[in-house]
């Protein structure tokens, strides 16, 4: 599934550190979603959208 985390991370100059823990996950959950080897739950998924205030769709579209 593609996503824009690389992108939405950047504009707020995040690391993925950052992001990983500002959503409760390791920093290489962040790093294998952004790669897309592994899809978020709908839980984590939510997560991402809530901390960047935008809908699922913004973030997350399926191939």
């Amino acid at each position: 599934m593609r996503n824009a985390l690389p992108e939405r991370r950047a504009e707020r100059e995040m690391s993925q550190g950052d992001l990983a823990e500002a959503v409760g996950v390791t920093r290489q959950t962040i790093n294998a979603i952004e790669r897309e080897r592994y899809d978020p739950s709908l839980e984590l998924a939510f997560g991402l959208a809530d901390f960047f205030d935008c809908a699922i769709e913004d973030l997350f579209h399926p191939e």
